[in-house]
């Protein structure tokens, strides 16, 4: 099994060593599969809907159409082979479907505990294993006594452990706003660029023209800063719709104090800032990159000029 998706959401809280990650789906998910992943998510006992939900963002951004240069297919990525061994009739039409999250989305949860059984006497979190054993086989968590040291494999492992834990709504707390965020924002993923685009009511068309003379104006989706703006809208706290006003109405922190959910600025001073993103932790963040690109998530290494991290506040107590 291989991601398709360059999908990594680092942690908002630690991985949850042995017992189930997530009792309830919190996690936005497209409506078409909700139950699909309510159900299949209690497969068995090391599987949920939240960790199903986080791994099927990982695999395609729940994209059924989605294949990888490598073979992989649909919704939840299986290689051929593994579908062969694996894929079910998950809605008994007579037929396996790979391309069918009826079919695909059982099929994973399956998988899922079926790789957990088989990794289940190997030292470590059994989570991380078997979330590991789906992105690089069972053999390499045997050989190398638990995840093995692939980057890829290790940003897997890490991204749908946090993203599964992603909690539900409820009384705000700072943590809480930052994790309603991270979540609307992932929601977002697939969405395409409008330069202008973006409110707190969510995707919209935009406007003419970015500097290399992009038009958002046939274009319904985000800019940067239109992203940031809903969902933090989402969290309950209004920001400045253009990135240089939102470095304004946030409170800069050192690098080493960074936060996930804190915005990411990119530029050479508080008046030249012209990128914005939300950081995620483990090194990335989502953001809408520049015209035709769409919602993803980036190392924020992939630009040279970051000029600061800073947490949201509601109120703006710096000029610009």
């Amino acid at each position: 099994m291989t991601a398709t998706a360059a999908v990594v959401v680092a942690a908002l809280v630690q991985g949850a060593g042995d017992g189930p990650l997530g009792t309830a789906l919190s996690l936005t998910v497209p409506s078409d599969y909700k139950s699909l992943i309510e159900d299949a998510g209690t497969t068995c006992p090391e599987v949920s809907p939240n960790l199903l939900a986080a791994l099927l963002t990982q695999e395609s951004g729940f994209n059924p159409k989605a294949s990888s240069p490598v073979g992989a297919q649909g919704i939840a990525q299986f290689m051929p082979s593994t579908w062969e061994t694996y894929g079910i009739d998950g809605n008994s039409d007579g037929k396996r479907d790979v391309w069918d999250p009826k079919d695909a989305i059982p099929s994973a949860a399956k998988y899922l505990c079926d790789i957990a059984n088989d990794v289940k006497d190997v030292p470590g979190d059994k989570q991380n294993n078997m979330l590991a054993a789906y992105n690089a086989g069972s053999g390499a968590v045997h050989k190398y006594g638990g995840v093995p040291p692939y980057k890829e494999t290790q940003n897997y492992v890490r991204s749908i452990s946090a993203l599964a834990e992603v909690p539900a709504g409820g009384k705000m707390t700072t943590t809480e706003q930052a994790a309603t965020a991270i979540n609307a924002a992932s929601g977002k993923i697939g969405t395409p660029y409008s330069w202008g685009g973006g409110s707190a009511s969510g995707p919209s068309t935009g406007s003419c023209c970015s500097p290399n003379g992009s038009s958002g104006k046939s274009i319904k989706g985000f800019d940067c800063s239109g992203l940031t703006l809903y969902a933090y809208a989402k969290a309950g706290i209004t920001l400045p719709r253009t990135a240089a006003q939102q470095y304004a109405a946030s409170d800069p922190v050192k690098p080493g104090q960074a936060r996930p959910g804190d915005l990411v600025f990119y530029g050479s001073s508080p008046t030249g800032i012209h990128h914005v993103a939300i950081y995620v932790g483990g090194g990335y963040m989502i953001e809408a990159p520049r015209p035709g690109t769409s919602v993803r998530f980036s190392p924020i290494s992939s630009m040279s000029d970051l000029y600061a991290i800073a947490r949201p506040v509601r109120h703006t107590n710096k000029e610009i």
